[in-house]
């Protein structure tokens, strides 16, 4: 299927599902996908597509400086409306090696040009041990971490995570979070290198939600397929079937948003 990539630091404003009028941020190559993870349903495509990987450069410090400043004072002047300024893109933002002076700078930009937004990370939560990224996102307002399954193996299938990888781990450091953040969780079946699965089993399901007892997120952002995905053959779940699934945890006082 047809997948895409951010071509500019700064892009939008464009209409977000999850966090409305949303301003993005792209701190990685333009000419191909950086991330720890290569998810089968990724819309930037797989890590093999784009361009070589010694060829993908992140921008400076200074070019994303310069890019949000400009782009930002356009808009504030051309009274555009900004619901949030998003960190997303072509990959994983942290990775940026000045993501913290990053965030200083946002909140700078933020605070002179749209007071009202909020600034939104949305993250795999594989480099909360980086030094600075936990302590940056400790300044946005929408820490929007992904947990896509609670077994290791089945993650290892949809994630396609780089390296060692442990979803303890990645539990632990969100716990450090202190629930102050929000979980975001895609759910969808299909077949992957000869293997079916489906993240709605009832036994996933119920590991699922036990990770969201354990962390105890501020909010819970549920959702499916919706854009093209470079794997072929993977099911959307309705949204019927996703309140079945939160269901429980919304009974127990959970705040669950289903996309």
């Amino acid at each position: 299927m047809a997948t895409f990539l951010w071509s500019d630091i700064v892009f939008g404003p464009i209409h977000s599902r999850r966090v409305g009028t949303s301003l993005g941020i792209n701190l990685l190559p333009v000419c191909g996908k950086l991330c720890t993870f290569d998810c089968i349903y990724c819309e930037c495509g797989s890590m093999d597509s784009g361009a070589p990987k010694k060829e993908r450069r992140m921008p400076s410090l200074e070019q994303v400086s310069d890019a949000m400043s400009g782009r930002f004072k356009e808009l504030y002047e051309e009274g555009v409306t900004i619901d949030s300024i998003s960190f997303t893109g072509n990959g994983e933002p942290t990775l940026h090696k000045d993501f913290p002076a990053i965030i200083d700078r946002t909140v700078e930009l933020r605070d002179r040009y749209f007071p009202a937004a909020v600034i939104s990370v949305f993250s795999n939560s594989t480099t909360l041990d980086r030094p600075g990224v936990f302590e940056a996102l400790m300044k946005v307002d929408n820490r929007i971490m992904k947990v896509d399954c609670s077994d290791p193996e089945v993650l290892k299938l949809v994630n396609r995570p780089a390296g060692h990888f442990s979803l303890e781990k990645v539990i632990e450091d969100l716990e450090r979070f202190d629930g102050n953040f929000i979980l975001q969780t895609m759910f969808f079946k299909g077949t992957v290198d000869g293997c079916e699965f489906d993240l709605t089993a009832p036994d996933l399901v119920a590991g699922w939600s036990d990770i969201v007892r354990r962390l105890r997120p501020a909010k819970v952002m549920a959702y499916s397929l919706d854009r093209d995905t470079p794997v072929d053959g993977l099911e959307k779940v309705s949204h019927d079937r996703l309140a079945e699934i939160t269901a429980p945890l919304r009974a127990e006082g959970f705040e669950i948003e289903i996309f």
